[in-house]
Formats: structure tokens, C-alpha cells, sequence
């Protein structure tokens, strides 16, 4: 199955957000075509919990979440992803705050 370009699936997510009365931001861009995504999702910039699309048993990819806000730590995922952009140029960060901003990554 051919893979939808990162720019236009990060345009599908801000656009969805948006059309239901959400907030969509880029925080780092990455390759156009190929880049990784990993998507913040949150609602009034708070509860932030990262989401990365990981491979399945079956060869699929499956959003997953791979870190949670933690109150005593509420710049961790921002660090996380930071430290990954250094390592990997190639790499999209999307926010999305809704208050089910995750059913986004179903669609």
C-alpha cells in the first residue's frame, strides 16, 4: 500500500482538527514526502500525550501512544521530541488540542 506524502497527511490532521472547532499546530517540520510523524495530542495545552505510528505484527502501522504528560514533568514530551529532532532531521511534530484529539489518528 503506497504511503500518503507526510505534508499532506499533516494538512488532512490540521484541517480535521480545525473543521471541528479544534487547534492544529506544526511545532517542527520534517521531509516532505517521507518524514515521520509524531503528534501531540491535548486538549488547552494540557494532558499532552505523544502518539507515533508503530509497526504492527501484521506489517501494518498503528498510531500508538508512546509517552503521557506527567504533571511533575510537563515539559518531558516537548524534550522527548526535541532530542528526536536533533537525531532525525526528517521528523514532523503536529499538535493537536481538542478534547478528543486522538480520534483524529482513526480517521
Amino acid at each position: 500500500m503506497a504511503r500518503i506524502p507526510a505534508h499532506l497527511e499533516v494538512t488532512g490532521l490540521l484541517r480535521a482538527v480545525e473543521a471541528q472547532g479544534g487547534f492544529g499546530a506544526v511545532l517542527a517540520k520534517g521531509e516532505r514526502e517521507a518524514g515521520t510523524l509524531l503528534v501531540i495530542c491535548c486538549h488547552r495545552g494540557t494532558n499532552g500525550c505523544l502518539f507515533e505510528r508503530m509497526p504492527q505484527l501484521d506489517g501494518t502501522r498503528k498510531w500508538t501512544p508512546i509517552k503521557q504528560e506527567a504533571s511533575e514533568n510537563p515539559i518531558e514530551i516537548m524534550e522527548y521530541w526535541q532530542r528526536r529532532k536533533r537525531q532525525d532531521h526528517d521528523l514532523w511534530v503536529v499538535e493537536l488540542d481538542h478534547p478528543e484529539a486522538a480520534q483524529f489518528l482513526t480517521k
